[in-house]
């Protein structure tokens, strides 16, 4: 690997211009965050998803006004097919997933059917692309989550060689997906001409415009917009918070260096916080709650806020200690967070109150991108605040 491929991370909106992006999954909240953000540079984004839930980013921003919507289910392969005809894509985005813990208990079928085998489908696709028209294909990322790591419940970060694992279904399905990705790499993804894949490990993201059910900022942001207090559960547990940017900003780097034919970039990337930003469930809630109030979440401590849910059956398995280390992306690509968790708290009530009072949630999360992409070329590897 070069010094200069090392040191050269700018992400250049002149080369999302006029892109063409396939982006599974571009109904959720991070799809459509990133959907967003590239058209946003010029690129030509077709989406694959199931239909978007009646409350969710992808309506409050209407981004099916912006990209190619396309609305299909990923464990479908004719559907996958059809899209990828449809798109005609140089660089795919696979977000596509079942990505809620709890739902994994209750539905393990439908996890691992979407998560393992339509991750399958999506790269069987981009192996056969030829034969399906497509013949620009030459940047893959597959989006899998920091959960994949076999979690042993200790203090230190994960690192990309860490071997994968998994508790509960959709931990393991994740885990289960690195593998499909590392046999789709070594081999399909390997010869001379071929694309490129990578897949990519985020923490804990939040920000504005996540509605998921049983998440804690979204489940936060209810209890405070409905003027009750929130319920926290695993109030101990410890996650690697970061705003959803900067995940996205780390895969749109990947997805930039796969194109130009970096080898070096088609490997597994943790995309995390700082250190002191892995934090308890409680120090969130607390500060969630006080910027809510426009108050001091340190002089709240005799009542801050939140409750815990009343005693019934043991809620199922979730881990308690989860952190990543991002120092490969650090040295390596040159990614640094542009938020501290503070910051990206304080986006997420920003939005939150601005659209609760009928402003645009399209016109603040184009404020938000701008203002975070500004940070971020203007930080180049320091702390944005």
């Amino acid at each position: 690997m070069s010094s200069s491929a090392m040191n050269d991370i700018a992400l250049s909106p002149d080369f999302w211009q006029g892109r063409r992006v396939l982006l599974t999954g571009h109904t959720g909240f991070k799809g459509s965050w990133l959907a967003l953000w590239l058209v946003s540079m010029g690129a030509k984004v077709t989406g694959l998803s199931l239909p978007a839930e009646e409350i969710s980013l992808f309506r409050q921003a209407r981004i099916e006004e912006l990209i190619t919507h396309i609305e299909g289910d990923i464990r479908d392969l004719a559907a996958v097919d059809a899209a990828f005809r449809a798109a005609d894509p140089e660089v795919v985005f696979h977000l596509a997933a079942q990505p809620l813990v709890r739902l994994s208990y209750e539905t393990p079928v439908e996890t691992y059917a979407t998560n393992v085998q339509g991750t399958v489908h999506v790269l069987d696709a981009c192996r056969r692309a030829g034969a399906l028209g497509v013949k620009g294909l030459r940047a893959i990322v597959c989006i899998t989550s920091d959960k994949a790591y076999e979690n042993r419940e200790w203090v230190w970060p994960y690192r990309e060689s860490d071997p994968m694992g998994g508790y509960d279904p959709y931990s393991s399905s994740k885990g289960a997906a690195e593998l499909v990705i590392a046999a789709f790499r070594s081999s399909y993804f390997s010869g001379e001409g071929a694309p490129l894949l990578a897949s990519v490990r985020a923490g804990n993201v939040i920000g504005g415009g996540d509605w998921a059910l049983d998440r804690l900022l979204p489940d936060l942001i209810r209890a405070l917009l409905a003027g009750q207090r929130p319920l926290i559960r695993n109030p101990h547990a410890i996650r690697p918070w970061q705003h959803v940017l900067e995940a996205l900003g780390g895969y749109l780097l990947i997805a930039q260096r796969l194109f130009e034919g970096h080898r070096w970039a088609a490997e597994g990337w943790n995309f995390g916080p700082a250190a002191e930003d892995s934090r308890a469930v409680d120090w969130i809630a607390d500060r969630m709650v006080a910027l809510w109030h426009d108050r001091d979440p340190e002089a709240s401590a005799t009542d801050r806020g939140w409750d815990l849910p009343s005693e019934g059956a043991p809620p199922p398995h979730e881990a308690g200690i989860l952190k990543l280390d991002c120092t490969k992306a650090h040295s390596v690509l040159g990614w640094h967070a542009a938020f501290t968790l503070p910051t990206a708290l304080l986006r997420i009530v920003d939005w939150h109150r601005h659209v609760g009072r009928g402003g645009d949630a399209r016109e603040i999360s184009l404020a938000q991108l701008t203002d975070y992409c500004q940070r971020w070329s203007g930080t180049r590897g320091e702390k944005g605040i």
